[in-house]
């Protein structure tokens, strides 16, 4: 067997996860990068990655709670919910990796592959979109359209 056939698939960076928010498309692209990178690695050397992955992803889902709160989202909303839960189960990998379960951190990577696209596509979208309506910019994030009368 030759040895890229024991990587894990990547996931594709596709026109579908664009969102229209070139800040939350950014993150994204960074988050689906790290996520291949860590898939392309032989388990032996993923924790330094996975870590890091961990802190992007930290990041990542603090940005848009952030987002959520400024726009008027509740903090208990479900999209805050499976942030949360994601990022648990995520540390929760670290520790059984730590313990010698050193295939977890693959199966953890592949798991994130297949939920990524959907949650992108659906919470993610429908987070994007409330952001335009309401005339946030991510970028400065800040409100930048008064509503008209």
């Amino acid at each position: 067997m030759n040895q890229t056939a024991t990587l894990a698939p990547a996931l594709d960076w596709t026109p579908e996860l664009f969102l229209g928010d070139a800040r939350m498309d950014d993150t994204h692209e960074e988050f689906v990068t790290l996520l291949n990178q860590l898939l392309a690695t032989p388990p032996d050397q993923q924790m330094p990655l996975y870590r890091a992955f961990i802190d992007h992803t930290v990041e990542h889902f603090a940005q848009e709670e952030r987002w959520m709160l400024a726009t008027g989202f509740t903090a208990d909303n479900c999209h805050a919910e499976e942030h949360a839960t994601i990022l648990e189960t995520m540390q929760a990998v670290v520790q059984r990796s730590e313990q010698g379960d050193t295939e977890l951190i693959t199966r953890m990577a592949e798991a994130l592959a297949e939920w990524f696209p959907l949650h992108a596509t659906s919470k993610d979208a429908g987070l994007a979109q409330h952001l335009k309506n309401v005339g946030f910019d991510s970028g400065t994030e800040t409100v930048v359209l008064t509503p008209h009368s």
